[in-house]
């Protein structure tokens, strides 16, 4: 399991993203957040913004759909999209997490 972590410029966009991946089988739950404040460095100069904060949990066999989905849905070049494994969580929890990203028939 790995928990995807991506902001998002608004909360229509996270709510938008959240439903894609959950309704596309690409993870078993999302939740959002924000808002946040998050400062980078972008095109030279340090930019502060206002974002939405989109956490999925899924298996890392979904990465690359989530990756395609989030080309689909979000308005940035280039969007945060980060995986981070999961080093223990209950039995149950990622029999859970491995049913719902399973693609179906």
């Amino acid at each position: 399991m790995i928990v995807i972590t991506i902001t998002a410029p608004d909360r229509t966009t996270a709510d938008r993203l959240a439903g894609a991946l959950v309704e596309r089988r690409q993870a078993a739950c999302v939740q959002v957040s924000g808002p946040i404040t998050s400062t980078y460095r972008w095109q030279g100069a340090t930019e502060t913004a206002e974002e939405w904060l989109v956490v999925a949990k899924t298996v890392a066999e979904r990465f690359a759909a989530v990756e395609q989905t989030l080309a689909e849905f979000h308005p940035y070049d280039t969007p945060e999209l980060i995986a981070t494994p999961i080093t223990q969580a209950s039995a149950a929890y990622a029999a859970w997490v491995a049913a719902n990203t399973a693609p179906q028939p």
